[in-house]
């Protein structure tokens, strides 16, 4: 029997949204993934460097993936769910844990790393990425783009306005990176296909990335889930575009063990 909107619902209310693993969605939400493998592309830079800063980390499992990670490693995180997470998952590979607010300044000195990294940051403050890398050094981040996942948060919160719905976009990053002092190595835009196949999929969704409809709660958006429910139901999974960038920018000068400004 199919399970109904209550059950769905209630089940998803109930899980844990600590850290960035989505595997609870498996079966029942799926991802286009953007071509360049940003966590290979990462475990490459990361084993070429001496000493490297994850930012905003979440629960720590992109950085967990890497095959080897350098002789200083340390990341930052705000949320103190995903501190302690990170923590237990990121000290026994060698990694220090640094919590912090997500403003500046970064708690570290200046020129202090060879290769920044970020997957899918929250805020980007460029000057405080230009002032910890060292000379020759490198800035390499996957981010969400503009209007990613917009059909979702339309949905929910009705037509946003266009100044909204450009937010994020790589252009903007290229011109605030040049103008904290870097350049700006590669930048690619994806737009990827994502699918929820029962609400409760979108439920978990929400509560986990809660920028998307900031202040969800079930109980205040009941009805319109309701609707989204049988919608589902009657026409099948509900499709939303997913934007991704990619940018890698580097501080100029040179350094002897620095990562190079491009790669595989």
């Amino acid at each position: 029997m199919p399970r109904t909107f209550e059950e769905l619902v209630a089940e998803a209310e109930q899980v844990p949204v600590e850290g960035w693993d989505f595997s609870w969605l498996e079966g029942r939400a799926t991802e286009q993934r953007p071509s360049w493998g940003y966590q290979r592309a990462m475990g490459e830079r990361l084993a070429r460097v001496s000493a490297a800063l994850d930012i905003q980390t979440g629960g720590g499992e992109v950085l967990a993936g890497a095959p080897r990670l350098p002789r200083l490693m340390a990341a930052t995180e705000s949320w103190p769910p995903n501190l302690e997470k990170a923590t237990r998952l990121l000290h026994p590979l060698g990694a220090v844990v640094v919590a912090d607010p997500d403003e500046p300044p970064l708690p570290f000195a200046d020129a202090a790393f060879d290769l920044v990294t970020s997957r899918h940051p929250v805020t980007v403050w460029w000057e405080e990425i230009a002032r910890v890398l060292r000379p020759g050094g490198t800035y390499f981040s996957q981010q969400v783009g503009p209007a990613s996942v917009f059909e979702l948060v339309e949905y929910f919160r009705g037509p946003q306005p266009e100044e909204v719905r450009r937010r994020r976009h790589p252009d903007d990053a290229r011109r605030r990176a040049e103008a904290a002092g870097l350049e700006v190595a590669d930048l690619r835009f994806e737009s990827l296909r994502t699918e929820f196949f029962d609400i409760g999929a979108v439920v978990y969704f929400l509560r986990k990335v809660i920028w998307m409809v900031p202040g969800f709660t079930v109980g205040e958006y009941r009805e319109r889930l309701r609707d989204l429910h049988e919608r589902i139901r009657d026409e099948g999974p509900f499709v939303a575009t997913t934007t991704r960038f990619l940018i890698e920018a580097r501080k100029p000068g040179a350094e002897p063990g620095s990562v190079p400004a491009s790669g595989p």
